[in-house]
């Protein structure tokens, strides 16, 4: 809205017939308002530190001018310098009074001619100004006006493109060994505060729409200015100044192809950023209305080509600022344009315009100012680009696009791949981009279209080493899909992504995902595998399974031991790295997962081996009576048992020394007194074994340790015990009897016990009241 109403002055103040006196209120008013702290600034919220740019020349390619004693630049700014402008300039009076001003004396050796070649007047005010007027004419009711000045401005533009071209010709050698260059635009005209190319196009566009009978306030306007020796020619159209073939509409597309493609700096401040994106996107979105003739088709050619080769001129030149605004969107507008006319020149065009220069890691030489390290992080990019997330969206669409197109043609789908390759920088884009080939490559009506399958391997390939040592929420999803895509592509695909494992994935990733989905039998079945085949990918998973076990034992075991289950020699040798892997890194809980699945597998003594090896990392303290563990002890002295007497004898000392917790004791040891250790034969019948004796090892042992676990948890919950806690106590002291009579002489022990509480803790009265009550 300021802005807008910043443009809005600029135009009031250009009205040709405002009276000096006007005019000067005008200023002391928009100053008044300048001056005021809250004056908002043009690009909305940061300095435009520009100089003064309304009265400048055209800017030369040296006009880079030290930021540093800029003043800042309001929404007013603009206007209070259009204040000093005129309409008193006879050449300027000319353009817009006659459509037959002409001069056919031309000489090429001055830069500001007021003619071209085939005499047509040119009008070389800084562009956005010469804009300014344009926009002021028609606001004021002087549309036939303010065309002629349009025409003369977009003939000025052209013939200014055509000598920037031959200048750059002459230093092409030089800049392209440096390299590097400076910025020949301070400010775009597209995303300008006072829109030139918007004003040029929107007058040009509305000629086409009208007669010439309804252009009125002609010669009104001129008697004002006094200075018109040409009325008898009102009735002419005001094309005269057009080449052969060429029309008011030809025009408005020319100059928003040339405007579109100028060399700019991108501005600073998220407003103005954002304003450089919406006007580029409305102004393609005008132009996508208009149908393209052989006409314009020769327009979109000839400026493509001036693009292409214009140097650092356009944004598409061979030799760009690392700061210029980049050429994504209009790219791909001129490549659906110009494809099914020219399919080499639009390549041409949306190849050179892939480059997003900001993000490169290293700053050209010459620009050593720079921090030459771009992180991913957007605060540490230089300089502050706002809008790069959409920028590199763009950048994604455009490569996209061109993939769609390429389809079915092998040259040009490598030629896009190299570029997506060199260009984007982003992972999940790059992802984007190689789910986006996928689609294509297998729509439903067709055989899937190999080449393009395999780019988007090739990109989820690189996306793979891209994400591999960061930290991406959608890891899994990629590693997923990249096995899909290689699915696709074929089995020699899937025996290269597991061969190169290392490169692409981490080994929990190359276990529990890649190998697992390859061996699966859907897998199997989708590619039509004979057993030979079969057998080569299953090797292949063997090999990696084993060499991520070796690497991370910890989260990749497990997965090893499943994948080499069919082979024996890759089995043992998988058991052999759990086994090695046991004393060092394991944790107790992968260890009773391993030796679990082991027992579930056939495998009954490696699993009692893997379980006595847990227990020996296992430490549960006197009050960890839920602990997750519990199943996994119970669970292993059952084990035990199952196996036989030694087995038990072996772990209970185990046992005692890493469970300290006394109701788990206690279960274990009524468990290990109701039934003979291996009593379980095949079909399940008893056998003839005894019962073992609590008063010998290794039950022995086990009593002993339970009946003082219980004594040490009495004494711990006891120095901390509130009264709301007492019932539940006497309950654990309960439980607690029940152990301590299993020993021959257990009576005895309990009684000493209870005296010995009711000595120790005799101050708390009412507590040992209620074991006394209960115990005696």
């Amino acid at each position: 809205i300021f802005l807008k109403s910043g443009a809005l002055w600029m135009c009031i103040v250009l009205n040709p017939h405002c009276k000096l006196e006007q005019k000067s209120s005008w200023l002391k008013q928009l100053k008044k308002w300048n001056s005021v702290d809250v004056c908002p600034w043009e690009d909305g919220n940061h300095g435009n530190e520009l100089p003064n740019l309304t009265n400048a020349l055209p800017q030369g390619a040296n006009a880079n001018q030290d930021s540093s004693n800029r003043p800042h630049r309001t929404v007013f700014t603009r206007a209070i310098e259009a204040c000093d402008l005129h309409w008193q300039d006879s050449h300027l009076q000319h353009i817009i009074s006659s459509a037959l001003y002409t001069n056919y004396c031309y000489h090429d050796d001055t830069e500001n001619l007021l003619f071209d070649s085939q005499g047509w007047p040119l009008w070389h005010e800084h562009v956005p100004t010469a804009c300014a007027r344009v926009d002021a004419l028609r606001s004021h009711g002087y549309p036939r006006e303010a065309l002629r000045l349009a025409i003369a401005i977009v003939n000025t533009l052209r013939r200014q493109q055509q000598k920037q071209l031959e200048m750059f010709r002459g230093q092409k050698k030089e800049l392209l060994h440096r390299g590097v260059t400076s910025i020949t635009n301070l400010e775009g005209w597209v995303g300008h505060p006072l829109d030139p190319i918007g004003t040029l196009f929107g007058s040009l566009m509305e000629a086409c729409r009208v007669d010439d009978d309804s252009f009125h306030g002609f010669s009104d306007f001129t008697e004002n200015l006094g200075q018109c020796k040409s009325l008898e020619y009102q009735h002419l159209p005001a094309h005269k100044f057009l080449e052969e073939g060429e029309s008011y509409l030809t025009l408005a597309v020319e100059v928003a192809l040339i405007g579109l493609g100028q060399q700019r700096i991108m501005p600073d401040g998220l407003y103005a950023q954002e304003k450089v994106c919406r006007n580029e996107e409305q102004l393609i979105s005008k132009l996508q209305e208009i149908e393209l003739d052989d006409t314009l088709v020769k327009i979109f050619r000839k400026q493509a080509v001036f693009l292409l080769e214009g140097g650092p001129y356009s944004g598409l030149g061979e030799v760009i600022h690392r700061e210029s605004v980049p050429m994504h969107t209009f790219a791909k507008y001129l490549f659906t344009s110009l494809l099914p006319h020219d399919a080499e020149l639009a390549y041409k065009t949306a190849l050179r315009a892939m480059r997003l220069l900001v993000l490169e890691s290293t700053a050209p030489s010459g620009d050593l100012s720079r921090p030459h390290h771009i992180a991913s992080v957007v605060p540490n990019r230089y300089p502050r680009w706002f809008t790069l997330s959409h920028i590199e969206s763009q950048q994604c669409e455009l490569a996209s696009t061109m993939l769609t197109a390429a389809k079915g043609d092998v040259r040009r789908l490598e030629t896009v791949l190299e570029s997506i390759q060199k260009n984007i920088h982003s992972s999940s884009h790059i992802f984007k981009l190689a789910q986006d080939a996928f689609k294509i490559a297998t729509l439903m009506d067709s055989l899937p279209d190999i080449t393009l399958l395999k780019v988007s391997l090739e990109l989820g390939l690189q996306v793979m080493r891209m994400t591999l040592s960061t930290l991406n929420w959608r890891r899994r999803e990629m590693v997923r899909w990249l096995v899909t895509c290689a699915t696709e592509v074929g089995v020699y695909a899937l025996d290269s992504i597991m061969q190169n494992w290392f490169t692409l994935f981490t080994p929990t990733e190359a276990t529990s995902i890649v190998a697992t989905t390859v061996m699966s039998n859907s897998t199997i079945v989708r590619l039509h595998l004979d057993c030979h085949q079969q057998e080569k990918l299953a090797s292949s998973a063997r090999t990696l399974a084993l060499q991520c076990a070796m690497k991370d034992p910890q989260n990749c075991a497990l997965s090893a031991l499943t994948l080499c289950e069919k082979d024996h020699i890759a089995f043992e040798t998988a058991y052999q790295i759990v086994l090695d892997a046991a004393t060092a890194g394991m944790s107790y809980s992968q260890l009773f997962t391993i030796a679990r699945y082991m027992e579930h597998r056939g495998y009954p003594m490696r699993a009692y081996k893997l379980a006595t090896l847990a227990m020996t990392h296992l430490n549960l303290s006197y009050n960890q009576d839920t602990h997750p563990a519990i199943n996994d002890v119970l669970w292993a002295c059952a084990l035990s048992h199952s196996l036989g007497k030694n087995e038990l004898a072996a772990i209970i000392p185990l046992v005692v020394k890493s469970v300290k917790c006394a109701t788990v004791l206690s279960d274990i040891l009524r468990r290990c007194t109701l039934t003979t250790p291996g009593m379980v034969g095949l079909h399940g019948r008893r056998n003839s074994g005894k019962l073992m004796s609590l008063d010998k090892a290794p039950l022995r042992q086990l009593l002993d340790a339970t009946i003082g676990a219980y004594i040490n948890t009495t004494h711990s919950r006891l120095t901390h015990i509130s009264p709301r806690h007492y019932s539940e106590f006497i309950e654990f002291l309960s439980k607690a009897r029940e152990t301590f009579l299993m020993a021959h002489d257990g009576h005895i022990q309990f009684t000493q016990f209870i005296d010995n509480l009711k000595q120790i803790y005799k101050g708390k009265k009412k507590l040992m009241m209620l074991v006394r009550d209960r115990f005696g």
